[in-house]
């Protein structure tokens, strides 16, 4: 598939890159600094771009077949991530590409019917800025008429190893039989691009944990 994606450089963007070179993929990877950039593979083009500029997110998405975002708040405000959102909705709308999956936020999961994580008890309080940025991201995604995944990972997320052995869900939380909820890096990311490749939750929220 030729694939764009924006926020390739993160914890969690950088190993969803490498998972989709490694897979074959052509790969689009849209930075504000393409000199800064340290991947170099034969299937990858890296190319300058705002990924809060819908009108940079029409011109570089024309001609792909999925695009792929990653955007976090890096060192500027949450609000980064609902930016994102508007101006993916927006820029691919006028592009005219539909297929949009974006790495989600844990915090926006059930833990119980209608309780979501970020309102549960045992929440980290520091997170919840995050999690309120991701949670208005998800609901503008939903408004929208791409065909958008939203895709959240466990609610503790690290490098790691690559194991390909995880469960994958929908709107509830996963933990294991100690009530944890874990996934490294590089195993989210092979959930993610099975998602790209074999779509199973279009126009829904998934999750991905041990």
């Amino acid at each position: 598939m030729k694939l764009i994606m924006f926020g390739p450089t993160g914890t969690i963007g950088s190993r969803i890159l490498t998972e989709a070179l490694q897979r074959g993929h052509q790969v689009t990877a849209i930075t504000r600094d393409p000199s800064r950039f340290s991947v170099s593979h034969s299937n990858l083009a890296v190319v300058a771009g705002n990924a809060l500029d819908p009108a940079s997110v029409a011109n570089l998405a024309k001609g792909h077949d999925a695009v792929l975002s990653a955007m976090g708040p890096g060192g500027s405000s949450a609000e980064t991530i609902v930016k994102a959102a508007q101006a993916l909705i927006d820029g691919l709308s006028q592009a005219g590409i539909h297929r949009l999956i974006v790495v989600g936020g844990a915090g926006t999961l059930e833990v119980a019917p209608d309780v979501l994580l970020m309102n549960s008890p045992n929440f980290v309080e520091e997170y919840r800025p995050l999690a309120v940025a991701h949670l208005q991201a998800y609901n503008l995604y939903k408004a929208s008429n791409l065909d958008w995944s939203f895709v959240c990972p466990a609610a503790e997320i690290a490098p790691g190893e690559r194991t390909g052995n995880f469960r994958v869900g929908a709107d509830r939380l996963l933990v294991n039989e100690k009530g944890e909820s874990r996934i490294s890096a590089e195993d989210y990311a092979i959930g993610f691009l099975n998602e790209v490749e074999q779509p199973q939750y279009i126009h829904h929220r998934m999750t991905v944990a041990y």
